[in-house]
């Protein structure tokens, strides 16, 4: 029997006192992907010392360019499908073996659901999300794709979309998709995204983005 090949893909920027440990405990599930995006720290080496395989920018490219090369590289090795999956410690490395046997099954999207949203605008954009496309949290990290949808759009990102727009792409064409709750750890030093007034304002653009330029 084949067996299915599971990329996790991990944007990575500063992240040297987990990533290791992140590594680790996806490893047992598929391979590990990190896009180590010009980290000032040793995320770099401490993720090659850990088993991932590591891609890195020279510049500060941002989350959505970090997840776009993390895709293309996937893509390059072949892999069924991919995850996508924080740097941070946040996720539940446990709910990877629930994504792969929907994504084994023939689901073209696994949709993380956090119990609640952490920015203002991150509601703005769920409410919007959920009238449009019954999609509950389109801001959680914890996403499953099949290769096959990847493919089909040929890019994950193309407007800053703060990695929603590949499964925006597929709910409009009515590919196979399951929501999932996904428990989330509260980290324990500050987030990179960026300040809460800079946050919210990416969020909210990224949304205009999306109903201005795609017409969703």
């Amino acid at each position: 029997m084949v067996r299915f090949k599971v990329a996790i893909v991990i944007p990575a920027y500063n992240e040297e006192n987990t990533i290791s440990q992140v590594i680790k405990m996806v490893m047992q599930y598929g391979d590990a992907i990190v896009v180590n995006d010009a980290s000032l720290d040793l995320t770099k080496e401490n993720a090659l010392q850990a088993g991932a395989i590591v891609v890195s920018h020279l510049t500060n490219q941002g989350y959505d360019q970090a997840l776009n090369i993390g895709f293309i590289e996937a893509d390059k090795r072949n892999y069924d499908a991919i995850i996508t999956f924080d740097a941070d410690g946040q996720h539940s490395n446990e709910m990877l073996a629930e994504y792969i046997k929907y994504l084994e099954n023939g689901k073209d999207l696994v949709l993380g659901i956090r119990s609640k949203p952490s920015r203002i605008a991150e509601l703005l954009f769920m409410i919007y999300t959920r009238i449009k496309f019954n999609w509950k949290d389109p801001l959680c990290g914890m996403k499953g794709y099949s290769m096959s949808l990847y493919r089909e759009q040929g890019y994950f990102d193309s407007y800053g979309s703060i990695g929603t727009e590949l499964a925006i792409f597929g709910l409009v064409n009515n590919r196979s998709y399951i929501q999932l709750p996904v428990p989330i750890v509260k980290r324990q030093d500050n987030p990179r995204f960026h300040s809460v007034i800079m946050s919210n304002w990416y969020i909210v653009k990224s949304l205009i983005n999306m109903i201005w330029f795609r017409n969703y």
